[in-house]
């Protein structure tokens, strides 16, 4: 039974310290990319997308 705890402590802290930095890091960078100035106009045009008649 101390081996299933040992390995699940092991997981956790795992998760806890390499995971969590990397998912962080990944989340600020998405939000990075849709703030940066350079794709406004991009994301201007797809927001007017469901509005425009063909």
């Amino acid at each position: 039974m101390k081996a299933i705890l040992t390995v699940h402590n092991l997981a956790s802290d795992l998760v806890t310290t390499i995971w969590t930095p990397v998912f962080v890091a990944i989340f600020l960078a998405i939000i990075a990319y849709a703030f940066w100035p350079r794709n406004k106009a991009v994301f201007d045009e797809a927001a007017h997308l469901p509005l425009r008649e063909e």
